[in-house]
């Protein structure tokens, strides 16, 4: 059983500027684990570009084969190195994972 995992952050700067470069980041950063983890079937990050006082900055969408492909991707070094930087620039995170 395939699981669709999407996480959702908001971003912790205060200034439009900053936040879309964060948001660049974490984008640029997370699509370079495509090449890199043999776990991921799929992985998108989408940008917000509308309601940025209420929406969530950042939205990643992400398959795996099954739950233990996802943990072996979440326990990856690159993955835990991309995740530090996620965390040091973040202030919610929202996570939801299911059967695809």
């Amino acid at each position: 059983m395939s699981i669709r995992h999407i996480v959702l952050w908001k971003l912790a700067a205060d200034d439009a500027d900053t936040r879309a470069l964060h948001a660049e980041q974490i984008e640029e950063r997370l699509l370079g684990l495509r090449d890199v983890i043999d776990e991921i079937e799929h992985l998108e990050i989408g940008r917000n570009v509308v309601s940025p006082q209420t929406n969530w900055d950042v939205a990643l969408v992400s398959q795996f084969a099954d739950a233990d492909a996802l943990e072996r991707y979440q326990v990856h070094p690159a993955h835990q190195e991309v995740a530090a930087f996620v965390r040091s620039v973040v202030a919610e995170r929202a996570c939801v994972d299911y059967p695809a």
